[in-house]
């Protein structure tokens, strides 16, 4: 079965997975933990890596149940059909979040436009385009799986 796109209302991505599993829809909505400051307290949340979307595997016949649960909105479309996320792409995904961070790096030698391989860690392997270079920070775009990556010191 395909993995699709599913575009939500604004944070509605948590409610949306829990009310598609309890439907017997498998659904990935991948989470990182935040740590938010308020005025009188820091605590520790899980936000939606992807504001807005998570990740449905039906079959293309019943992508319709979808749309049984509040809070979604429509599929994500390229060119003019739902759009469909590879396996081994939400695989490398899952594996990245589950992965241990590398905090401390340092940035020599490398340019923007330039393009980078990933050595070690989830995404080894893939290329990526350096469009931000900084002190503290380097941004490195993955166009195979369409985003950008931040790292920072």
């Amino acid at each position: 079965m395909p993995w699709y796109a599913l575009y939500t209302e604004p944070r509605h991505e948590k409610k949306v997975s829990e009310r598609l599993e309890k439907l017997g829809v498998e659904v990935y909505c991948p989470l990182v933990t935040q740590i938010k400051q308020w005025s009188d307290r820091k605590k520790k949340v899980e936000v939606p890596l992807l504001p807005s979307y998570v990740f449905v595997n039906v079959e293309e016949a019943q992508r319709d149940i979808v749309f049984q649960v509040s809070g979604v909105v429509r599929y994500l479309y390229w060119l003019g059909k739902p759009a469909v996320v590879r396996n081994a792409e939400i695989v490398s995904l899952q594996k990245w979040l589950h992965d241990t961070v590398v905090t401390s790096f340092e940035v020599t030698g490398i340019e923007v436009g330039s393009v980078y391989t990933i050595e070690t860690g989830p995404f080894s392997g893939l290329e990526g385009t350096v469009s931000k270079v900084d002190k503290n920070q380097m941004e490195i775009i993955l166009e195979q799986l369409g985003f950008k990556v931040i790292l920072k010191k």
